[in-house]
């Protein structure tokens, strides 16, 4: 099955960052003001969702899913529940950070949820990639001018970051103190990180 690409509403500064995450046979959900990234994308939308409380309902004939303004789910929460409904297996999110920091985090914790569930998640925006990492090995080049691993779910325990600046071995690191932040990748080597108890957030910093 293809993968599933969200887009929000949040700026996208440089669209050509963005456009070599995308392929042609990719699946693209676009959640309102969301619409506004389609002409710097280049890709049209599979499905639109939104409210339209922040971009006019488009007169297209796509798929659309129009929701009430009163809700639990965001409208990006609720094309990633819709994307896991019709079976997609692997997500990249684009669009769903910046600005409000609440939408921000609430987003994030969206790879939370799509991991619980099996599935393969990444969030990319202008300055870097996110991921959850647990107990499977996560290699990362040396292209990468830093990588930050964040605690936001309980207390992630047994880490371990190699061929780094600062090495980590059967490491713990709490929520309320989060010093993972800013290694760097030796020159020439790749990065091995894994948690062998509970879940942390993975974001890779590009070089400029």
């Amino acid at each position: 099955m293809r993968r599933c690409v969200v887009i929000g509403g949040a700026k996208i500064h440089c669209y050509n960052v963005i456009k070599p995450y995308l392929s042609e046979n990719d699946f693209y959900i676009y959640c309102d003001s969301g619409l506004r990234h389609q002409k710097g994308l280049g890709r049209k939308p599979d499905l639109i969702i939104g409210d339209f409380d922040s971009f006019q309902k488009p007169d297209v004939d796509i798929e659309t899913i129009v929701l009430p303004r009163e809700k639990d789910d965001t409208d990006t929460v609720f094309a990633v529940k819709e994307a896991v409904k019709r079976g997609y297996q692997e997500f990249l999110l684009v669009g769903v950070t910046g600005g409000r920091f609440d939408h921000t985090f609430g987003n994030v914790s969206l790879l939370l949820y799509l991991h619980r569930l099996g599935k393969k998640a990444q969030i990319v925006d202008d300055d870097c990639e996110m991921e959850i990492v647990s107990e499977d090995i996560v290699e990362i080049t040396d292209q990468y001018s830093y990588f930050s691993l964040l605690n936001i779910d309980g207390t992630a325990k047994g880490i371990t970051e190699e061929n780094v600046k600062f090495p980590l071995h059967d490491a713990t690191i709490p929520s309320e103190y989060q010093y993972g932040i800013s290694n760097e990748v030796l020159k020439g080597k790749t990065a091995r990180v894994c948690v062998k108890e509970g879940r942390a957030l993975l974001v890779k910093i590009r070089k400029e």
